[in-house]
């Protein structure tokens, strides 16, 4: 496995352009659906103009559908307002070569107005904002996120044809920690860790997982922008990878009704001088009082916040007794069946929020989850018991069941409105119910089997 290197700066960047070596630059931001979206670059122009001026995009690139349609009703962007631009500034810590391009780079964005004003509605800003609070208490977060996904023995446009039916999974069994499951597909498997590992992130390990196909690459935690920062290269970066291998890749969070892909997330605190924030040895499961109230948040916030944790229809369909993905608004120590697990021991402790599935954003899970634990530490929340068996068959609170309940809660929530401000929850509940009314329109395949004849 290569050894990470680190990311690059601006002068190693004039150097390797000057040397012919890297020719392109991306410069890219995360769009609310969790896509990069942006522009190649010539290098020379970027190092000669773009690294200085940034560059535009339309704005409409955060009020459109999944199918980059745009919509009606939002405040930021729309016919009345011209769809003008807003302007996109290289953020150079992220410079990072992109190995599954020849002569590549890649750099994260953030978005501004043309006054200077940051643009609210950005993921990567959303989460900034909430950091900023963190910081105050003079506390930093560290976060990781496993990311499921099913590799298909079909290329994207073949799947594209076929309606994503009669694909052909690379595993036709449960493979879950199965090294000769892996081993089937090693080299795709190898290529992304490896070409990851050249792109500046440190790789720990690849598995299988239960559905057939199913795997997970696993990175270390860093610092919460980065780790979402990361993410995004990732996702984007492996399904070029196994485009370019003749295969596809998907990181939707329910593809079959087997078990759906997860991305479980990690979040652990620590103060300016480096020590850990949530642990504390003498404590009840090793956490800390601090610990013990922003856990109590996350659970106080979970229904009204699990718009950030499962953003599209297709999200609620993981949430299912029995299918290692929760259904309790309850947390446990090292107990699957909650929706908060606390696990780990000093420096490492942490909890995990397994709410989220493969299609999350991950800025907006991550800041959801720094806002609501400072809700339970700001209003010094007490922890419930917790739970040490089977959280499916207890009596807690149920995650909502579909986007429109969880958008519903998401509106009502003066959690979300304190936290995020009336701009960001207005504009996020839009892109539910853009993504609902789609939904309630469409005529499925399950319908025509079930109603075609026999109804």
């Amino acid at each position: 496995m290569a050894h990470r290197i680190p990311p690059l700066t601006v002068d190693e960047l004039r150097r390797l352009v000057d040397t012919g070596e890297i020719d392109t630059v991306v410069l890219a931001f995360t769009d609310m659906q969790g896509r990069l979206q942006g522009k190649r670059f010539a290098a020379r122009f970027f190092l000669d103009d773009a690294l200085e001026h940034g560059t535009e995009g339309c704005n409409y690139l955060l009020a459109v559908d999944a199918d980059m349609n745009t919509v009606d009703g939002y405040a930021m962007s729309s016919w009345e307002r011209g769809y003008g631009d807003f302007a996109m500034h290289p953020d150079l810590s992220t410079l990072r070569r992109a190995p599954w391009h020849p002569g590549t780079a890649l750099v994260t964005a953030d978005l501004a107005w043309h006054d200077g004003s940051p643009v609210l509605a950005s993921p990567r800003q959303i989460l900034r904002r909430q950091l900023d609070r963190l910081a105050s208490h003079g506390w930093s977060a560290h976060a990781g996120t496993e990311l499921e996904f099913m590799v298909f023995k079909d290329t994207y446009e073949d799947a594209w044809n076929r309606g994503y039916r009669g694909m052909t999974p690379a595993n036709q069994y449960n493979i879950d920690y199965s090294v000769l499951g892996t081993g089937r597909i090693e080299p795709l498997l190898r290529r992304i860790r490896n070409e990851m590992g050249a792109a500046g992130m440190t790789v720990e390990s690849a598995k299988g997982e239960c559905n057939l196909g199913q795997h997970e690459i696993a990175f270390r935690y860093d610092e919460a922008l980065t780790t979402c920062d990361q993410h995004t290269v990732y996702k984007t970066g492996a399904k070029e990878i196994a485009a370019q291998e003749g295969m596809a890749l998907t990181f939707m969070a329910k593809y079959d009704e087997r078990e759906g892909n997860s991305c479980h997330i990690h979040l652990s605190l620590r103060d300016e001088d480096g020590r850990p924030v949530l642990a504390d040895d003498t404590g009840p499961y090793g956490m800390s009082k601090t610990m013990r109230h922003f856990l109590a948040g996350q659970l106080a916030a979970l229904r009204d916040f699990t718009l950030l944790y499962a953003p599209n229809i297709n999200s609620y369909k993981r949430f299912r007794p029995g299918s290692f993905a929760p259904t309790a608004v309850a947390w446990g120590p090292d107990n699957r069946t909650c929706a908060l697990r606390v696990v780990g021991r000093g420096h490492a402790h942490r909890f995990e929020n397994r709410l989220p599935g493969g299609d999350v954003n991950p800025y907006l899970a991550v800041a959801g989850m720094v806002a609501a634990g400072l809700y339970g530490i700001e209003n010094g929340l007490e922890l419930p018991e917790a739970c040490t068996g089977n959280a499916y068959a207890g009596d807690a609170a149920h995650v909502p069941a579909t986007l429109r309940e969880a958008a519903e809660l998401w509106e009502a929530s003066p959690i979300a409105r304190a936290a995020f401000g009336d701009e960001v929850v207005e504009h996020y509940l839009h892109m539910a119910r853009v993504e609902q009314e789609a939904y309630d329109t469409a005529v499925t395949d399950w319908e025509r089997f079930r109603s075609f004849e026999r109804m």
